[in-house]
């Protein structure tokens, strides 16, 4: 079961960040406690890290959970995209043998056009 648990933690990002949100608070309050006596700025300098912690924490908990909400297309939708593709392919072949078609026909221009140096000189 713990071993579970370990792999759960591991695999969410989210938890992941808070972890690294609150230990990295921590380090500040250790640093905050005593300034804030040398400083007298009070609990200002540590109920501003915890603030900024916890709205951290809320921004990556609430961001998440927008990501993770499974997001389903209707099958009218779906089948309205697979045709949408279908038509797109379809231009595409086409538009590609067309292609092809002008680039034959010029090749054929060009070697038609292309008279050898030596048979130039008979002609002359």
């Amino acid at each position: 079961m713990a071993k579970k648990s370990r792999e759960n933690f591991a695999s969410d990002i989210r938890l992941a960040a808070t972890s690294k949100i609150w230990g990295t608070t921590l380090g500040i309050l250790a640093i905050c406690i005593p300034l804030s006596a040398t400083t007298r700025s009070g609990p200002l300098l540590p109920l501003a890290a915890l603030t900024a912690a916890a709205v951290g924490t809320i921004a990556v908990w609430h961001h998440e959970d927008k990501k993770l909400k499974p997001k389903h297309l209707s099958s009218q939708k779906l089948q309205h995209l697979e045709q949408r593709i279908a038509n797109l392919e379809t231009i595409i072949s086409s538009d590609d043998c067309d292609l092809h078609r002008k680039i034959k026909s010029l090749e054929s221009r060009e070697s038609a056009d292309f008279v050898p140096e030596n048979q130039q000189t008979k002609i002359l």
